[in-house]
């Protein structure tokens, strides 16, 4: 479960209800076991709930578009069923990627396509997504996003859907987990992509001018003795700093308490929370008063059980069903930045060939990803993708990976000449049972521009690509 907003068609979700009263400030010091039987509740629930959706939720447009495939009677052509198996094979080998990441891709017309990101998004964190497209007009290109479920033999569950590629689009989801993006045109269809993801805390800082180095006491630590337990995350900074709104919402309690002192308690209705500050030096709001993100909502102090300590906010988060939670993961903003693009974009879509020996296809575009294989010297690599300085690119065979861009050439000046010694077939894929595109007569010369295993990669006389197999010359 979780929230979005997104510009376009799209499958419905939300938060479970409200159940049951705000949880206090401090709670016996045996409620962390009581707090994780509903946690682990709320996710059992969220399971059920989410399967109850799947039977009786409506199609997607991408589902929608495969059963027209089946209605007009081409659901079962080869070419529609490789348009199926791609989008089926995009989401079993989504590629892992780091957040933040971006990419542009290609995907090309005459062999269907699609290309899916999986990526993980940690409890208190959301993800900002923007893709944009460049297809010929009135092309529809189809946006999935899946979250993976808990259980490996459970669908996949389509929590955004849309034909027209939205620009972007935000997921804050009820709880950490796996997610995976698709994109792909429809059948015959192909063009460009930019992709761009992001994860950033749920929650704005609290406090005016200071960050997540500024929390010094942490949640779930014993106080008074071991007879309670911190709900929250103490925030030190100058009396009388601006305290700020974490989120949208409406102040639901303004009150003078005997341990927090002055309070605020701020209701998130958008994320089914109650927000709670505390040991303020004053409050700037009144009770049902909205508030916006970034408001001032009161300023730093000591006040209640906090008056021999330094100024500092008391900042908590209670969430339905669940009670008090760690704040931090709400407001600890990821840290890694965007990777430079270096790559030459211009190249999407063309055929590069590999510098040297022994260069590494990854999984992902990282130098911590998976090798998949070594590749040899003159290896030739249709370019899909770049991000950072990796290109994604496709093999002769089809297998897919990233390599170091800086490492490749362009593939159509050709780095030798190929004599027939005899008289050869020209195949379309470096395949014996590839179809035959040409013929190579006795004594002809043609320009080789790769290799491949026991194939070359050549140029025919009538200035067609081809594969020639190396072993027969």
């Amino acid at each position: 479960m979780g929230r979005f907003r997104l510009k376009g068609r799209m499958q419905k979700n939300g938060y479970p209800p409200l159940v049951g009263p705000i949880w206090r400030a401090s709670t016996p010091r045996s409620a962390p076991w009581a707090l994780a039987i509903a946690a682990l509740a709320t996710l059992v629930a969220c399971e059920q709930v989410e399967q109850v959706e799947d039977r009786f939720r409506e199609l997607t447009p991408y589902e929608e578009y495969g059963t027209a495939l089946t209605a007009s009677g081409l659901g079962e052509t080869a070419l529609a069923q490789d348009w199926i198996l791609a989008g089926r094979r995009a989401v079993a080998r989504a590629t892992a990627v780091s957040l933040p990441f971006q990419e542009e891709g290609f995907i090309t017309p005459e062999v269907p396509g699609a290309m899916a990101y999986r990526v993980s998004i940690g409890r208190g964190q959301r993800l900002t997504a923007e893709v944009t497209v460049d297809t010929p007009e009135g092309t529809k290109v189809f946006l999935d996003f899946f979250r993976v479920p808990e259980n490996e033999d459970d669908p996949m569950r389509p929590l955004i859907s849309t034909d027209s590629v939205p620009g972007g689009f935000v997921h804050e989801p009820w709880r950490g987990g796996d997610f995976i993006l698709r994109l792909q045109p429809e059948l015959l269809r192909g063009g460009t992509y930019t992709v761009t993801l992001k994860a950033e805390a749920q929650l704005a800082f609290p406090v005016e001018g200071y960050g997540i180095r500024a929390v010094q006491s942490v949640f779930g630590v014993d106080r008074e003795g071991g007879r309670r337990s911190h709900e929250g995350v103490d925030i030190f900074a100058r009396r009388g700093t601006p305290v700020l709104a974490a989120s949208d919402g409406q102040a639901n309690r303004v009150a003078l308490t005997r341990i927090g002192g002055k309070v605020v308690w701020v209701r998130d209705s958008v994320r089914n929370s109650n927000i709670y500050y505390a040991h303020l030096d004053s409050q700037h709001v009144a009770n049902g008063q909205p508030v916006k993100r970034g408001d001032t909502i009161g300023f730093v102090g000591n006040t209640g059980n906090a008056r021999t300590t330094s100024p500092h906010l008391h900042f908590g988060v209670y969430r339905s069903r669940e009670g008090a939670v760690d704040p931090y993961p709400f407001l600890n903003p990821p840290r890694s930045t965007l990777a430079v693009q270096t790559v030459e974009h211009a190249q999407l879509g063309t055929w590069v060939r590999l510098l040297n020996e022994g260069i590494r296809l990854r999984s992902a575009p990282s130098r911590r990803a998976e090798v998949i294989r070594e590749l040899g010297q003159y290896t030739p690599l249709r370019v899909l993708g770049g991000s950072g300085e990796y290109f994604r690119v496709r093999l002769p065979d089809g297998v897919e990976g990233y390599v170091v861009a800086r490492l490749t050439e362009a593939a159509d000046v050709p780095f030798r000449s190929q004599v027939a010694a005899i008289s050869r077939q020209i195949l379309s894929a470096p395949d014996l049972n590839g179809s035959v595109i040409g013929e190579l007569n006795l004594g002809a010369e043609v320009p080789v521009l790769g290799r491949f295993e026991d194939f070359l990669y050549v140029r025919t006389p009538q200035g067609h690509t081809g594969w020639l197999r190396a072993q027969q010359q």
